[in-house]
């Protein structure tokens, strides 16, 4: 089995019954604030992208870039689909000109033919991704791959009991916003930063021993921030909390957790993956590359500026009422949606600025009021959230009728935020599913939790708790950590307080737990939004 990499999530399985493209990513994501790292722009697309199969693991825009698959991936390829909860995903490829596609049964064994065989598992929860992610397993003539990408799945066993896995893809850098966008002081923001970088760490060294794979890839990140604007969050300043290391780091790390058996793909890398081993030929030194890596990214940037610069002159849309288009799409929602308005439970406010200056006086600012279901001015009261960025962006969303907020304003890191109390999930799902198909999934897929009774526990330390996270249903036996009376969950980091069973880390989640030496069960706390 042949691997190529072509940068960060993407890469191309090559293997005597077939070819399979995996989440190729060029073109700069969410509001030109991403760029893949190290550059695979000049990479020969047009052979790459002539494959048999392509593969696209979920929505987010660093794995599916719709102007280089329209360009540049051959439509006589068939789709792996996974199996979704909506129809997004085959709707945007048949849109792109894909007329083939294999809708491939959740963790279940499909054969290409040629001893080709493949397997998807998909997670569907709201929180996976924009309404799913997925995982890509590989089989032929006894060599197995697992292009786990960044996808979070709670047991890797599904995967573990086909045989032995020689190849394992996974994501081990940052993918998101916290903590650098939050209003906060420089030193708490660099705790949180190191906290999670370590969490991140953890989670996949977990992943790694649970599959015990012969070859572990790094991919999946971290991305590069080429805006000036945002120049500070790759991770060249020396700042220990920065949540976006890259592969060398990742190998560094690896090591001290007695890891020996990291291969790196640069765009352009060819591993050539067997049962008895790995070759590995990349296109120049991969320590050499790394350890110029401010040369790099500073190279790039300047090559990328016209593009961001054309990017950013695409946004203005003044002609748009701000305020009354948010109010006739997001009003209906907020009518039909219960449980994620009571899971945000209060008004959520948009600071509108014009520029992209941090001191830039607000020009508008608009509350979306979920207890009282409507979208209006901003009425001096507190607010749970407050976003801060600029009008022009919010103009583009409205302008291009952007479904999810999420996968594309936040993941862009181009606002800024305080809170009140600790992370809700809700506001996020919320602002990810501003659609009636994703809104009513969403509403159902808490709606069964909410019913759900998880009445197995397992005994951790001094305390019995309920086996699965009140959160997204973590095994605990595999993922808790307990450490003074708190239960950590180490695939998502959210904490529990045993004693009272509160959620610590977000509103809301509340975990059933007692004393091991209790010789009456505490009463049940039921998992609640």
């Amino acid at each position: 089995m042949r691997v190529t990499g072509t940068g960060h999530a993407s890469m191309r399985i090559d293997t005597p019954a077939g070819s399979i493209l995996c989440d190729p990513w060029v073109n700069p994501a969410y509001f030109a604030s991403w760029f893949p790292f190290p550059d695979n722009s000049q990479l020969d697309w047009a052979a790459l992208g002539d494959v048999d199969y392509l593969y696209v693991s979920h929505l987010h825009r660093d794995h599916f870039d719709a102007a280089h698959l329209k360009r540049y991936v051959s439509k006589r390829a068939t789709v792996l689909l996974p199996a979704f909860p909506t129809s997004e995903m085959e709707n945007e490829l048949r849109e792109l000109g894909f007329t083939r596609f294999l809708k491939a049964p959740n963790e279940e064994v499909v054969d290409l033919g040629g001893g080709l065989k493949v397997m998807i598992q998909a997670l569907t929860s709201p929180t996976d991704g924009p309404i799913g992610d997925s995982s890509l397993w590989v089989e032929h003539d006894g060599v197995r791959l697992l292009n786990q990408n960044d996808a979070r799945p709670t047991d890797l066993s599904v995967f573990t009991e086909l045989g032995h896995v020689h190849a394992h893809m996974l994501q081990f850098s940052g993918a998101i916003w916290y903590p650098m966008v939050y209003e906060l002081p420089n030193a708490a923001k660099t705790a949180f930063g190191k906290q999670k970088r370590e969490r991140q760490f953890d989670r996949t060294w977990r992943y790694i021993d649970d599959l015990k794979a012969d070859h572990v890839f790094p991919i999946a990140g971290p991305p590069c921030f080429l805006d000036d604007a945002l120049w500070q969050f790759n991770d060249i300043h020396g700042d220990e909390g920065n949540i976006f290391p890259d592969q060398s780091v990742f190998l560094e790390e690896y090591a001290k957790v007695g890891g020996t058996n990291g291969v790196v793909l640069l765009p352009g890398s060819v591993a050539e993956v067997t049962a008895d081993g790995c070759e590995t030929t990349h296109p120049v030194p991969v320590a050499e590359f790394f350890a110029n890596k401010v040369a790099h990214l500073e190279e790039m940037r300047e090559r990328k500026r016209p593009i961001i610069a054309a990017e950013k002159a695409s946004w203005r849309h003044p002609e748009i009422d701000v305020l009354g288009e948010m109010q006739r799409r997001i009003e209906p929602l907020l009518n039909e949606s219960i449980y994620l308005a009571k899971g945000v439970g209060g008004p959520v406010r948009f600071d509108l600025v014009d520029g992209d200056d941090a001191g830039t006086e607000t020009v508008e600012s608009i509350v979306v009021d979920f207890p009282g279901k409507q979208v209006r001015p901003y009425a001096d009261e507190k607010v749970r959230y407050r976003f801060r960025t600029e009008r022009a962006l919010i103009e583009h969303l409205l302008h291009i009728g952007e479904v999810d907020w999420v996968n594309s304003l936040f993941l862009s890191c181009r606002f800024s935020a305080a809170r009140i109390g600790q992370y809700n999930e809700f506001v996020y799902a919320f602002f990810k599913c501003l659609s009636q198909e994703r809104l009513q999934y969403a509403e159902g897929w808490y709606d069964e939790h909410e019913r759900a009774v998880d009445a197995e526990d397992i005994t951790l330390g001094d305390w019995v708790v309920q086996r699965r996270c009140p959160h997204l249903k973590a095994d605990l036996s595999r993922f808790g950590i307990v450490a003074d009376d708190q239960l950590t969950c180490q695939l998502h980091g959210w904490r529990f307080d045993l004693a009272s069973g509160r959620c610590l880390t977000s509103v809301g989640h509340k975990i059933r737990a007692q004393r091991a030496d209790e010789e009456t069960p505490a009463p049940v706390i039921e998992t609640t939004t």
